[in-house]
Parts: structure tokens; C-alpha cells; sequence
């Protein structure tokens, strides 16, 4: 089984790399791969551009077992689709299970996304649960079976497992807004990464806070 977690990693921090670790450990992935989005659907286009985030998420994932940054969604023009990166990655990998890692925000609001039916059909759905954020998915996304880890392995694609993880109070946005406050990163932001950005990463990071 593989499994894929796309976002637009602006930037990549611990919260991300824990629980793609969680779920490659826990749920016995071959590998878990990261997707820096290109052109989010349902926002902005990020200011900092997605080669640059993905070269980040390359250096944050180094030497951790099972992770891999994939650029595939950088090899597309137009929106991310999620549905266009499961149908690109059910051809690249024909023979294994694919899992689509999200968390429980991303859960609760699926049922607007670009064909979201069509994601059970190409994979199955771990979702991130975590103290305070409630799963409240729409009727119609909660209606798929929801099983437990086991059960994954049992079909190929349809179902949904809600796998709780540590709770790491990151984000993304905190960490803009530090920067700009002039704050410290160190156990927020990967070693390997932090230890790259550079005084010009730095200012286009706290110029988005």
C-alpha cells in the first residue's frame, strides 16, 4: 500500500512529517509520498512557487524511512485536482492500495471538492483525527464505510479510517507569523530544513504571515 499526502507545505513542518510517519508506520505503508501542490483548487496560488517547495519538502524528508517527495502535481498545469493525482498515481502504481492522507478539516469539507465521489473509487481515505478537531464529515462522505485499519487490505479502494495521531498544535500559518515576528523554528520545522532556509526563504515565508 502507498500512501499520498498533498498540501501545499508553505512550509513543510513536523505536524506533516508526524503524521505521514504515523500512518506509513501504523497502517505498514511502503511508502508515503508528499505532493507540494501546484495551483490549489480552493485557494490562492501560493506566492512561493512550487518547485521551491518542493525542494523543502526534499530536504525535510531525507532519511526518513518510507517518505518520498513527489513532484508529480508540480508536472501539471491547470488546478491540483486530487482526483487527477489519484488517476496519475493509479497508473503509476497499478498493483498497490492507494490512501489519500488528509486531515480532518480537509475531511469535513470533502464533499466540495472537484468530483470527490471519485476518490473512493481510486483509493481509500485516512483522515488525521486529532483532540479538537471533530470528524463531521457531510452525510453523503460519511456514508462510505469507515473501517478499521485491517479492512484496508481488504479492497482496493471505497472505504475510510480515521487514524489518531499525537497531537502537535502546527501549522503552517503559525509558523509564517513567527517568522515575521522574528520567532525561533527549532522543533517546528525539520532540522535538514531549517537548517537551509535562507535569509531570502525567510523574508518570503513572513512577508505571507
Amino acid at each position: 500500500m502507498i500512501g499520498l499526502y498533498g498540501g501545499t507545505f508553505a512550509p513543510v513542518h513536523n505536524g506533516h512529517l508526524r503524521f505521514a510517519i504515523e500512518a506509513g508506520e501504523r497502517l505498514g505503508l511502503d511508502a508515503v509520498h508528499l505532493l507540494a501542490c501546484a495551483q490549489p483548487p480552493h485557494r490562492a496560488v501560493p506566492a512561493i512557487d512550487g518547485q521551491r517547495r518542493h525542494d523543502w519538502l526534499v530536504r525535510a524528508v531525507a532519511g526518513t524511512p518510507r517518505l518520498v517527495a513527489d513532484d508529480d502535481e508540480l508536472q501539471r498545469e491547470g488546478p491540483s485536482y486530487t482526483v487527477d493525482t489519484l488517476a496519475r498515481a493509479r497508473e503509476r502504481f497499478p498493483d498497490q492500495t492507494l490512501l489519500w492522507l488528509l486531515g480532518a478539516d480537509a475531511f469535513n469539507s470533502l464533499h466540495s471538492w472537484h468530483r470527490w465521489e471519485a476518490l473512493f473509487e481510486q483509493a481509500h481515505l485516512v483522515v488525521a483525527a486529532r483532540p479538537g478537531h471533530p470528524l463531521a464529515p457531510d452525510p453523503a462522505v460519511a456514508a462510505y464505510p469507515r473501517v478499521d485499519c485491517a479492512a484496508l487490505r481488504e479492497q482496493p479502494a471505497g472505504c475510510w479510517h480515521a487514524l489518531e495521531i499525537p497531537e502537535l498544535e502546527i501549522s503552517s500559518s503559525g509558523i509564517r507569523r513567527r517568522l515575521h515576528d522574528g520567532g525561533c523554528l527549532r522543533g517546528l520545522v525539520p532540522d535538514r530544513l531549517l537548517d537551509h532556509l535562507d535569509a531570502q526563504d525567510r523574508a518570503d515565508l513572513a512577508e505571507l504571515a
